[in-house]
């Protein structure tokens, strides 16, 4: 086992011969994977309004373990699992993970994994054969597999751990099935496996940074449906490092629903308008399509604020999105809503070119540098902003780190934070200096002390899944 292989790679590989010693069969390699955790920094929930985003690769991972078998069981462990008050381990028929007939060909595994709670885990990774089956690349299960999983991703941190157990399993099954799917077209089957099997109403991002991502840079992913336009560098000297509030949000939940729904009910009656005026659909689709001067000029103030489900589908009908619905008894907020992502996508763009111009500036010029960094941490406290005021999707935690780092500011070498990922809690992003540990510490311990719930901070960047690429070890 080489030194250089990622700690958490090098304890799942001792586990073998210890903890899950007996686990696994004697027939069959086993395959690892690791996918990474995902540290929003830009874009956020405007992903699926279309918007550009940029991510970040966390050093935490979920590390996986496939073995074929020569029945049709599929066993899965997670070693995280109890710790949460979940199932540990479950075991299943392939059978009863094969996609149904119809209109929906995964309403039958997605119920029937979802009916124990405490198994409900299990969905982000026997889905994935659900997925691969019902999307023709795996046209028939041979064989069922036995599974381990070791997780440092928190759950509920806002950090995608359910992106990076799908990533982990889908990787570790490919390997196993000896089958290849290109890097972009498997981020979008993991996606399906949580909007469809799972029934979270995520974006593409997670799936993508987890794993396309590069270590020490920011993937830029513009989001229609999943255009990579690269990795940005972050100046010479910076870094973006998370903080976890310990206070959990899930995707799933009414307010990230609620918001995504407002979203697309704005896109719908703006398209509707344009249509009805004969006008082409500058949209596209998507609501970052339009620019903040358009948005001003033509929209602001004919966008209702609020508008009940009954009302909306009774004179637009449905909206173009296909993970959720629109629910006829909910009040929607639309006009803020619908403004989050068309801003959002501006700021993005904008967050970009300030790192662009610092990077070109370089080390010799550090004034230079200095100042396009505060402006990039600006458009972040604006973006923190619009989240709470336009989305309703803060937390009295997360505004309160935000605010502890804006009061220590640029001069201390922090120029910006925000909420990431799904809001409602989870994690803050922060563009800082590489040497701000110690005052990254003793911010950590104040919060501590002011909410009494224990942070945790993400220092580190590693590979994402394409790049880490998997290991064979024999039994």
């Amino acid at each position: 086992m080489s030194v250089s292989e990622p700690a958490d790679v090098r304890r799942f590989i001792s586990a073998l011969s210890t903890t899950l010693r007996g686990y696994f069969g004697q027939g069959f390699p086993i395959h690892v994977s690791r996918a990474p955790g995902r540290l929003d920094v830009m874009g956020g929930i405007a992903d699926y309004s279309g918007s550009l985003v940029l991510e970040g690769t966390l050093a935490e991972a979920t590390v996986c373990g496939v073995q074929l078998r020569n029945d049709r069981v599929v066993r899965i462990q997670s070693a995280n699992a109890a710790a949460e008050g979940l199932e540990p381990e479950v075991s299943a028929s392939l059978d009863d993970l094969l996609p149904g007939s119809g209109g929906d060909p995964y309403e039958v595994v997605r119920d029937r994994l979802a009916q124990d709670r405490r198994r409900g885990w299990v969905a982000y990774v026997a889905g994935v054969f659900s997925v691969l089956r019902a999307e023709g690349v795996l046209p028939r299960f041979e064989r069922g597999a036995t599974i381990a999983m070791q997780s440092d991703v928190p759950l509920g941190a806002g950090v995608s751990s359910s992106a990076a157990l799908e990533v982990a399993a889908a990787m570790g099954l490919l390997a196993a099935y000896g089958l290849n799917v290109p890097g972009m077209r498997l981020a979008a089957l993991c996606q399906i496996v949580e909007n469809r099997v799972v029934g979270a109403p995520c974006g593409i991002m997670d799936q993508v940074t987890s794993l396309l991502g590069e270590a020490g840079g920011l993937l830029a992913l513009r989001c229609q449906p999943h255009e990579l336009e690269g990795t940005v560098a972050l100046p010479s000297g910076i870094r973006v490092v998370g903080l976890d509030t310990h206070v959990k949000h899930a995707v799933g939940g009414s307010r990230y629903t609620d918001t995504r729904v407002g979203a697309f009910m704005g896109q719908r009656i703006i398209s509707r308008e344009m249509s009805e005026r004969g006008e082409s659909d500058t949209t596209r689709g998507y609501l970052c399509n339009l620019t903040p001067e358009e948005y001003v000029a033509r929209w602001k103030d004919s966008l209702p604020s609020r508008m009940t489900g009954a009302a909306f589908l009774a004179r637009y009908g449905k909206t173009n999105d296909p993970v959720t619905r629109v629910i006829p008894e909910t009040t929607y907020m639309i006009r803020s809503r619908t403004e989050h992502p068309i801003y959002e996508n501006a700021r993005v763009e904008s967050f970009r070119e300030h790192l662009r111009r610092a990077g070109e500036r370089g080390v010799h010029r550090v004034h230079g540098v200095h100042e396009e960094m505060i402006h990039a941490g600006e458009l972040m406290y604006a973006s923190n902003w619009s989240y709470g005021s336009r989305c309703g999707m803060g937390s009295r935690e997360t505004e309160l780190v935000v605010r502890m780092v804006r009061r220590l500011g640029p001069e201390a070498g922090f120029y910006g934070a925000k909420i990431t990922g799904g809001g409602s809690g989870g994690t803050v992003a922060i563009l800082c200096k590489h040497d701000t540990d110690s005052a990254l510490s003793r911010l950590a311990a104040e919060y501590e002390e002011r909410t009494g719930r224990k942070p945790r901070l993400f220092l580190g960047t590693g590979p994402g899944a394409l790049q880490f690429g998997t290991r064979v070890i024999a039994p």
